[in-house]
């Protein structure tokens, strides 16, 4: 007998998340093998500790990252697609079936006012002080310009090759 199944999208649910991911995921396994807590503590001197507002957790920030590089997920914008989609990845990172996933432009504001100056993403990239560029990790050579205004530089590289 022909039977269509009931739209039942709209549906409300109780899913308890750990059961959606299975128990032999990579990610599961790197979740359990690594101890994530230490960027919480290397990145807490960058953050006031009781002026401005709350921030976003520096290790899902992190493990979002990670992620993206595991993955070979290059554009930020498009990790945060596959993380709003995908319950392995929510679940790595700490956020439930109905959080919101971090805007794109996070990573970016991070780097640009966070943590310039710091440690924190310059071991992903080497300076060459005879060529004065920056190689990134897919060693891929990073060249600037200098403008008209003093003491800045606008960057002229195709970040997408990184």
């Amino acid at each position: 007998m022909f039977q269509t199944n009931p739209n039942r999208q709209g549906n409300i649910e109780f899913v308890y998340i750990e059961e959606l991911v299975p128990e032999d995921h990579l990610l599961r396994k790197i979740d359990e093998t690594i101890d994530f807590s230490f960027i919480a503590e290397k990145t807490r001197p960058l953050y006031s500790p009781d002026n401005g507002r709350p921030c976003l957790d520096p290790v899902m920030l992190f493990k979002m990252l990670f992620i993206g590089y595991l993955y070979g997920i290059r554009s930020e914008r498009r990790l945060v697609e596959e993380i709003q989609v995908n319950v392995a990845y929510r679940w790595f990172v700490g956020l439930s079936l109905t959080d919101p996933v971090p805007h794109s432009s996070t990573f970016s504001q991070n780097r640009r006012r966070r943590f310039v100056g710091t440690l924190i993403y310059q071991w992903q990239y080497k300076y060459d002080e005879q060529k004065d560029v920056y190689t990134c990790p897919a060693n891929h050579e990073l060249t600037y310009r200098t403008t008209n205004r003093q003491g800045y530089r606008e960057y002229k590289s195709n970040p997408s090759v990184c």
